[in-house]
């Protein structure tokens, strides 16, 4: 299967694998290039039957309750990217020699010949803001672009549509990097590497290898954090194109070929001439919004993707300037009492709340929720000197309330045993007891959601709505 043009397409038999956000996009595509569409897929609800009478109308074939069989002359497989490698229908596809490409991939091998090039992001938290910020740079500096990818907005959607784009920011997960190996960024970031998603991937080497995938073939520069080696080893281990380089990025000073922070500012010292000598200066700490200090990491690993594509230093202040985060990300609700109070919902794993509780001096932590097989440990040992009381909600939460014991005993903590919908208010009663003047009340829960709310926004919605009834 060579490049998308609609003549390789004509009577091609492609599955695509699970309807949902990228699978049905698929099948409608690869349907309109001609090829012959049929959709497998393991669920057969309300929901499900509905999206199939949509896509039967087209033409298009659908196997409901039944996604680990492969159709008779399957030439391609086209998957959710959600799909474990595993899965019953991969292990026939490789039996039979029949190809399996993500919606990206997809994507990708169907990009016009003058298509924009891609600027990847990918890690384990951050990579959305990253997205973002790098958008907003690059709209700064007057280029035509949009964030798409694992962001929400469909890259099939971003290739195929009306709108021509210079250059496209692309969020992309692990999942997603597993099934697109023929895709080519023009320079791309891994942001940090920490466990996840383990269930899926098998082992954390899987895991790293797939987020490494992003550096294949990189043209210009390969971004990484100076502060996580794991990172810089996927630099060396990738096959990029002659003359692509290494560009670090540091909270501390930067050397030649780095970006960093010298005296609140953000500094470039990869994309100037003479980078032994000189430095260009892009933006202040203070531009960055919140200026928490892995919010400031993500800026700079968005400045060195923009300074790559060639953005003049001043649509990097710009950019930044006028960037507003997503909400549930280190938000700040209110001030009480003189005690701050901050929604960091999204923190739904260890790694993210680590960068959430080190954006604070001194702090009552709410924590919870769903582990994820996740161990605790590390994160408390790292912040116990910054914890002045904790608040533990949430099916897992004795999992925190152990690792307090043993690594922050003199710490007070307040266990939860609650699930309905008070249980945010009480969480939030009991921090601003535990709270003085200057302490930060965080919600960070270092946890996924889905045992007391729907996702980790409606978690937010319920913090903010209870810090206002107490400021009331």
């Amino acid at each position: 299967m060579g490049s998308g043009k609609v003549t390789d397409w004509q009577g091609k038999n492609v599955t695509v694998a699970g309807l949902g956000v990228s699978g049905i996009p698929a099948a409608r595509v690869l349907h309109g290039l001609g090829a012959k569409v049929t959709v497998v897929n393991d669920g057969d609800d309300a929901r499900a039957r509905e999206q199939a009478a949509g896509l039967r109308e087209l033409g298009v074939t659908v196997r409901l309750g039944d996604g680990a069989t492969l159709p008779e002359g399957t030439e391609l497989i086209v998957t959710a990217p959600g799909w474990k490698p595993d899965k019953p229908l991969f292990t026939a596809a490789a039996a039979a020699g029949v190809p399996v490409w993500g919606d990206v991939e997809l994507a990708w091998r169907l990009r016009g010949p003058d298509a924009a090039p891609w600027l990847c992001v990918t890690g384990t938290n951050g990579k959305t803001t990253t997205t973002q910020m790098l958008a907003s740079i690059l709209k700064a500096a007057g280029l035509r672009t949009a964030a798409v990818g694992n962001i929400g907005v469909s890259l099939l959607d971003a290739v195929l549509g009306e709108e021509r784009y210079d250059v496209l920011a692309v969020e992309l997960s692990s999942y997603q990097l597993h099934w697109a190996p023929s895709l080519r960024a023009h320079s791309a970031a891994v942001l940090n590497l920490a466990p996840d998603h383990l269930d899926w991937h098998g082992s954390m080497e899987a895991y790293a290898k797939d987020k490494g995938r992003v550096y294949e073939g990189n043209r210009v520069a390969c971004v990484y954090n100076m502060a996580d080696k794991a990172t810089e080893d996927l630099v060396r281990e990738a096959d990029v194109e002659e003359g692509c380089r290494a560009v670090g990025f540091t909270l501390g000073a930067p050397g030649p070929s780095q970006l960093g922070v010298v005296d609140g500012i953000l500094v470039d010292r990869a994309f100037v001439e003479n980078r032994q000598k000189n430095a260009q200066e892009l933006a202040e700490v203070s531009d960055v919004n919140p200026p928490a200090p892995h919010n400031i990491a993500n800026a700079l690993a968005a400045a060195a993707l923009a300074r790559a594509f060639g953005v003049p230093a001043r649509a990097v202040r710009d950019g930044l300037r006028a960037f507003t985060p997503d909400a549930h990300r280190i938000a700040h609700v209110a001030d009480l009492d003189g005690v701050a109070y901050v929604d960091d919902s999204k923190a739904t794993n260890t790694h993210a709340a680590e960068a959430s509780l080190a954006a604070y001096e001194s702090i009552v932590w709410i924590a919870g929720g769903l582990a994820k097989g996740a161990t605790f440990d590390e994160l408390v040992t790292r912040a116990a000197e910054r914890l002045r009381g904790v608040v533990l909600i949430g099916a897992d939460r004795a999992l925190i309330r152990e690792a307090l014991a043993r690594h922050a005993p003199e710490v007070p903590v307040v266990d939860l045993d609650r699930t309905d919908t008070g249980a945010m208010l009480a969480a939030v009663q009991e921090a601003r007891g535990l709270a003085t003047e200057g302490d930060t009340v965080l919600l960070a829960p270092a946890c996924a959601s889905m045992d007391m709310f729907v996702n980790y926004n409606q978690r937010g919605d319920a913090f903010a709505q209870a810090v206002r009834e107490l400021g009331a």
